[in-house]
């Protein structure tokens, strides 16, 4: 995440949005950040994105609640996907075939 100087003590750092594009967004030192945190609210509704740096390295960032919500529902939908896919595999694996199959691989490692 580079982090470029504009004018007196405002930077700019460089992300990626929720659709990975690359975007200049805001930044407000800690400091800044705990003395204007209404600002700082009012940048990240504006532009969806707000970093906080400490030490001049980015360290947090302050999403809009759009930009929240549009991040979060990937993340239950990955997830519901895994557990249906889970769920088919184990149901699979329940067929008499498949424990046939089973029992004999076990057979034949005893074997061996």
């Amino acid at each position: 995440m580079a982090i470029r100087e504009e004018g007196m003590s405002r930077t700019r750092a460089k992300l990626r949005n929720r659709r990975g594009e690359t975007v200049e967004v805001e930044t407000f030192s800690a400091t800044e950040a705990k003395n204007s945190f209404g600002e700082v609210i009012d940048q990240a509704i504006a532009k969806g994105i707000v970093v906080v740096t400490r030490r001049n390295k980015p360290r947090v960032v302050v999403l809009s609640l759009e930009e929240y919500e549009a991040l979060t529902p990937r993340l239950e939908d990955t997830l519901e996907s895994l557990r249906a896919e889970f769920d088919a595999l184990v149901e699979r694996m329940q067929t008499s075939e498949a424990k046939a199959a089973g029992s004999a691989l076990f057979a034949a490692m005893a074997e061996s």
